[in-house]
C-alpha cells in the first residue's frame, strides 16, 4: 500500500481508491450518526426499520421481518425483545399457528413515525449536505443499482 493512501481521516489504512474499502467506512460514520439523531427517540441505529416496515403494515410474522431485514434470526430476536421492552411493539403468538409469532405495534411504536421520519430527513440531508441536488440524484441511482446488484432483486 502505498502511503498516499495512508492518513488522518476515517478509514486510515485503507486503499482508498477501492469501493469494498469505502462501503464500511462510510457505512459506519452513517450508522454512528444514525444512532446518536435516534437515540433522543429511545431507539438504537437499526431498530428503525422494523418500526418503518410495521408502519407499512401491522402485525408481521416476525420471520418475515428477519428475511426483510436481511439479519439472522436471533439478531432480530434481541432487536424485537429491546423495541418490545421499551414498549414500541408487542409479539404474540398466532391464533392459527402457534409456531408463528405475531409482530405488531404499540401506540408508542405508532407514535415514532413522525419523529423517526423527520430524523430520516435529517441524517439524508447530514450525509449529503456536501453533495449537490444532481450529485445526490446521481448517488441514490448508483446506490440503487449496488443494492440491486448485491442482493439479486
Amino acid at each position: 500500500m502505498s502511503s498516499a493512501s495512508v492518513g488522518s481521516e476515517p478509514g486510515d489504512g485503507i486503499d482508498k481508491g477501492s469501493i469494498s474499502s469505502l462501503i464500511p467506512t462510510v457505512s459506519k460514520a452513517h450508522r454512528k450518526l444514525a444512532g446518536s439523531l435516534l437515540a433522543d427517540l429511545g431507539l438504537a441505529a437499526g431498530q428503525q426499520f422494523v418500526l418503518m416496515l410495521l408502519w407499512e403494515e401491522s402485525p408481521q410474522p416476525q420471520s418475515d421481518l428477519t428475511r426483510k431485514l436481511m439479519i439472522e434470526p436471533p439478531t432480530a430476536a434481541k432487536m424485537l425483545a429491546r423495541l418490545e421492552s421499551a414498549g414500541f411493539i408487542q409479539r404474540e403468538r398466532s391464533s392459527t399457528d402457534r409456531r408463528v409469532v405475531l409482530v405488531s405495534l404499540t401506540e408508542s411504536g405508532r407514535a415514532l413515525e413522525g419523529p423517526v421520519n423527520a430524523v430520516w430527513g435529517r441524517l439524508d440531508e447530514e450525509t449529503t449536505r456536501d453533495l449537490t441536488a444532481a450529485e445526490q440524484d446521481q448517488l441514490r441511482a448508483l446506490l440503487t443499482r449496488v443494492a440491486e446488484s448485491l442482493t439479486g432483486r
